[in-house]
């Protein structure tokens, strides 16, 4: 029986016939990183190991996915499409990412992480081949909008469950870490396609974002191992420091019932909705304002940058003062942060606005796992999360779109901007009527028991 890394050496040898792939200095540089993760878990202590596989999955896989935004020049230089067609994908992209992020999250409840990220990783890095190889619209719909937005919902929720019940203290920064992958993939990925198209061109850089993703993910995937239960790798010492009050630890249906899970996940929609446009047309924005294609995209990669620094300050401030609070102030910083873009033109406005942008997007994402897991407990986490994803994933598709279709038919990004600041500034309404968790969940039934 063939073992899986045959099986994505052959997938690859045949995405690949025919082509001289060049020699990636990156490539090599994330090979070397995976054994590194991989040695960190043989540690006896391995959860730290396995937060940093997930934030190394995570980056690959957001990353990938973010960087359409980079791509979305060339191509439609080189082909037909208009921005409303690439950003049409790209809303497929990030409704089947939510649709995969519930279904391979209420899988990972019952089976563990790993099968999870191997199918995931294998299919993002099959999606990006065939995308690069795809001549008309309907082509690159089906592998990038399906197959890629179906293979990153295989990771974020999963992960984010499994590192939830693997930390008891620190549980927000454990998170913040993770979500901070998502940064980190955001600030690597986007100079490397950038430097990648300008060598090569589109379809060779998305060729080899395929081969990056398959070196990655699929490997990391056998060394995050198959535990579901919360709490396995806590040490006595934290056990003993945790706080003693009752968690919740609701099953997926009463989850459902909750009148909390839908006021979290609106917050969410509605926050993804506000960041997703100026982040998917970020780059194209500054280009259109006489920002060179390689600074834009630095810009971009420096937004990502600051977006790690917000997720793990915002994971550090949550285990302080609560998630809640946290995501309000970091709602607050957003809304104005997207409305600044209406009126930024130069280049070092376009980093500064990057920057305090990035914080802000960035600092939001950890907490709405971490209300989760206060409000409903780690039984169905990753079902509840995974279901809480799927519609800040519409959320975002429906921005991305709306962006290139305003940009279509105005002619610029300043609705687009002054819109998402609307939105944002409805978000922060919603997160004040949150109540607090204790007071919002029902008694778990003796039937659901």
């Amino acid at each position: 029986m063939a073992s899986p890394n045959c099986a994505m050496t052959s997938s690859m040898d045949v995405a690949t016939a025919g082509m001289a792939l060049p020699d990636i200095p990156a490539i090599a540089a994330a090979s070397r990183t995976t054994v590194i993760i991989v040695a960190m878990t043989n540690d006896p202590e391995p959860r730290w190991g396995l937060l940093a596989a997930s934030m190394v999955i995570v980056g690959v896989a957001m990353g990938a996915l973010f960087s359409l935004g980079v791509f979305l020049a060339p191509i439609q230089a080189s082909t037909a499409w208009s921005r409303t067609d690439i950003s049409a994908v790209a809303l497929l992209a990030w409704v089947t990412l939510g649709i995969g992020s519930f279904l391979w999250g209420a899988l990972s409840d019952r089976t563990g992480p790993r099968a999870v990220i191997v199918i995931g990783g294998f299919f993002l890095g099959l999606g990006l081949v065939l995308s690069s190889r795809a001549t008309v619209l309907w082509q690159f719909a089906v592998a990038y909008g399906g197959l890629v937005g179906l293979a990153v919902g295989a990771f974020y929720a999963p992960l984010t469950s499994m590192v939830s019940g693997a930390f008891t203290r620190k549980r927000g920064l454990a998170i913040g870490l993770v979500s901070a992958g998502a940064g980190l993939g955001n600030f690597a990925v986007a100079p490397l396609v950038r430097w990648l198209i300008s060598e090569y061109d589109w379809r060779t850089a998305m060729l080899l974002l395929g081969d990056l993703s398959w070196l990655v993910t699929i490997p990391l995937a056998f060394v995050i191992g198959q535990t579901r239960a919360p709490h396995v790798v806590s040490t006595p010492t934290e056990v003993a420091a945790a706080p003693m009050r009752p968690e919740p630890d609701l099953t997926l249906v009463q989850v459902a019932r909750s009148p909390q899970f839908w006021l979290i996940a609106l917050v969410h929609f509605a926050c993804c909705v506000a960041h997703s446009g100026p982040i998917f047309h970020m780059v194209a924005n500054a280009t259109d304002h006489g920002v060179g294609m390689m600074t834009a995209a630095v810009v971009f990669g420096v937004a990502g940058l600051a977006s790690i620094v917000g997720r793990i300050a915002t994971g550090l401030i949550a285990d302080r003062i609560g998630p809640k609070r946290t995501l309000i102030a970091a709602l607050a910083l957003q809304a104005p942060a997207i409305l600044l873009y209406v009126v930024t033109s130069g280049t070092a406005s376009f980093y500064l606005l990057g920057l305090t942008f990035g914080m802000a997007y960035g600092g939001v994402m950890p907490l709405y796992a971490l209300l989760t897991r206060e409000y409903f407990g780690q039984r169905a986490m990753g079902g509840a999360y995974g279901a809480i994803y799927m519609l800040q994933a519409i959320g975002m598709g429906l921005g991305t779109f709306g962006g290139g279709w305003l940009y279509d038919r105005l002619g610029g990004y300043s609705s687009m901007f002054a819109s998402a600041a609307a939105i944002a500034a409805a978000a922060i309404l919603l997160a004040f009527a949150l109540r607090s968790p204790r007071a919002a969940l029902p008694p778990p039934s003796p039937a659901a028991a």
